[in-house]
């Protein structure tokens, strides 16, 4: 059905490119949870929400997945996505704050569909350290370093008030994590070599208030 990825396995892959891979992943599982076993990269740029042409380069860079006439095989190419992405395992997560935001983030169920695993919740509040959310025991922050070096912690998630977010990137850097998705409102300063992918909800909001304004305006 298919052909072989490229032997360059190294290759380099546009950082434009893997942003929209998961979105690809997405589309292809709710394909396959639906009973779809092939797919055109018109039907899929569609349940993906982009135009074929950037669908088919963006999938030039991982190799060449489909038949022509035929399209691509759903869960051949979803499984390709993943292992190119990495969740073909599951990556230990550990996520700090536990406020209202962080008690949400442990109850999403996509995280262990997805292929990530919380594998503890910290917070420096000691009341919070009688709690247990998505069954997971809320522990004491000073027990970061002992966890990641027992989990093998390979992400961390900053969900905590803006001030205490980069003390809190300190130590997650200094016990080992080189990947942190952060929640609270601050750019960190972090070493060259650890990756951090912001989600600010407030400049989300803004944004859609500038589009909401200007379709105001043109009315």
């Amino acid at each position: 059905m298919t052909a072989k990825a490229s032997s360059d396995s190294a290759r380099e892959i546009p950082e434009a490119t893997v942003a929209r891979l998961p979105v690809y992943l997405r589309a292809l599982v709710t394909l396959s949870d639906a009973g779809t076993e092939t797919c055109s990269s018109e039907e899929l740029a569609t349940a993906a929400g982009v135009n074929s042409a950037k669908l088919r380069k963006d999938l030039s860079y991982l190799g060449s997945y489909g038949t022509r006439g035929v399209g691509y095989d759903v869960d051949y190419l979803r499984y390709q996505i993943a292992r190119e992405i990495g969740v073909t395992q599951d990556w230990p997560v550990v996520i700090v704050g536990i406020g209202n935001l962080g008690h949400a983030l442990a109850n999403y169920s996509g995280f262990r569909s997805r292929g990530f695993r919380v594998v503890a919740l910290l917070d420096a509040d000691p009341e919070r350290h009688q709690e247990v959310v998505a069954g997971v025991d809320v522990r004491p922050f000073d027990d970061l370093e002992q966890i990641v070096a027992e989990q093998g912690v390979a992400i961390g998630v900053i969900a905590t008030p803006a001030v205490a977010a980069q003390d809190v990137a300190n130590r997650m850097v200094a016990a080992g994590i080189r990947s942190i998705l952060n929640f609270a409102p601050v750019v960190l300063a972090v070493p060259d070599d650890v990756d951090v992918r912001k989600v600010d909800l407030s400049i989300e909001l803004q944004i859609l208030a500038y589009h909401e304004q200007r379709k105001a305006n043109a009315s």
